[in-house]
């Protein structure tokens, strides 16, 4: 029998921010703790769909009211996730070490940041592709004799920052078991893709990754390590490296060692991938699929997200831990295996996610926290959002 998720019992403050900050807070809420999202009032309509399993409250930082009730709830979280960019707490009258800290010495502030904060471009707008360009990652990514190809906001925002964020939070508590006290948490996504990329860029060193962009082994550059388009338009990916894996790979492109040009020598490379491209535009996808499934030939289809979503791919927590499951993602009844994770899951099982609206469920939250109930300890207001009610009592 399973028993609750790692975090039970972990309550999180989360400022209202973009992509990896509320990432983080997501992975904790999968994980069992109970993350309180603080958006902005004056009310405005949000965005984010990170928000499994979440609440919220309006406040005013500007409002001493607000003020006073954000420094009351820190007395009673253990992590607080700030977005913002560099100053912006200081100036709120929030600062992590000279004030968040004396209110609650056990508090873990997770600080997310694109640039560094002590670095050059740290009082810089900027959004992923900013971060991995100055980060070293992005010149390495894309095809030979064509520009640097971001993937999207994937490897910044989540790989190297919310995913990184959320490790330093765990080691963190990790920490407080030992010692008791909390402490900042920095995380920034410009360190975060570039320990992502330790690998590649220790390649550089050698003749693993020492060419130009596009021209290595992992990057586009080996006729074994590529995606090719098949005779219906889609697309398999190849990533037969080891030579018993790319011996079965010829095996089921026909093909015989002795009559095609010797991979061990790069020069044969592009002479190699055009014999590959055009054998798997000879079938369809379906049809590779059937000659690839079962071997170690490393051949797979390149699902897209829509084929997944209608075959039913069921959407999981990133780890499984046996005992303590995260909560499910896929909907479905209680008591499924601990592999799925915990629970019914959450309508639209990872594939749909409806925003969270601004105030939506963190009254009720509060109240479990800290015994407070509207009228009594604070009031809502249009404007302003949550309030303390009366400050003489602070």
């Amino acid at each position: 029998m399973t028993q609750p998720p790692p975090l039970t019992g972990i309550r999180v403050l989360e400022f209202a921010g973009l992509a990896p900050g509320p990432f983080a807070g997501m992975l904790l809420a999968d994980y069992g703790a109970t993350v309180l999202r603080l958006d902005r009032a004056p009310f405005q309509p949000s965005s984010d769909q990170l928000v499994r399993r979440k609440s919220s409250i309006c406040v005013n930082m500007k409002d001493p009211r607000g003020l006073a009730l954000i420094k009351k709830l820190v007395q009673h979280v253990d992590i607080l996730i700030d977005p913002y960019r560099p100053g912006v707490l200081e100036k709120a009258g929030l600062s992590p070490e000279d004030i968040l800290l004396k209110i609650n010495p056990r508090l873990i502030v997770a600080r997310m940041t694109g640039f560094r904060r002590d670095g050059k471009y740290s009082q810089m707008a900027g959004h992923d592709i900013n971060y991995i360009a100055v980060s070293g990652v992005l010149s390495m990514l894309g095809r030979k004799g064509e520009a640097p190809y971001f993937p999207a906001n994937i490897l910044g925002d989540f790989g190297g920052g919310g995913a990184m964020c959320f490790l330093g939070i765990l080691l963190a508590l990790i920490a407080r078991e030992k010692n008791g006290r909390g402490q900042v948490v920095e995380a920034n996504m410009v360190d975060g893709a570039s320990i992502l990329a330790t690998m590649p860029r220790l390649g550089t060193k050698g003749p693993g990754w020492s060419g130009e962009r596009g021209t290595n082994m992992l990057d586009g550059g080996a006729p074994f390590y590529e995606v090719y388009r098949t005779g219906d338009g889609a697309w398999m990916a190849v990533g037969a490296i080891e030579p018993q894996f790319y011996a079965l790979l010829l095996n089921g492109l026909e093909l015989s060692a002795s009559e095609i040009p010797d991979r061990a020598d790069r020069s044969n490379w592009p002479a190699l991938k055009h014999i590959f491209a055009n054998k798997f535009k000879s079938k369809t996808r379906a049809e590779w699929e059937k000659t690839f499934d079962g071997t170690d030939a490393c051949v797979t289809p390149v699902l897209t997200q829509r084929e997944l979503e209608a075959k039913g791919f069921d959407q999981r927590p990133p780890v499984t831990l046996k005992s303590t499951p995260a909560y499910a993602i896929q909907e479905g009844d209680d008591g499924r295996p601990a592999a799925v994770g915990q629970g019914i899951g959450v309508q639209g099982s990872g594939w749909n996610q409806k925003t969270l609206e601004p105030g939506t469920g963190g009254e009720e939250v509060i109240g479990r926290w800290m015994g407070w109930r509207r009228g009594r300890h604070f009031v809502v207001t249009e404007d302003q959002g949550f309030v303390l009610k009366d400050l003489s009592k602070l």
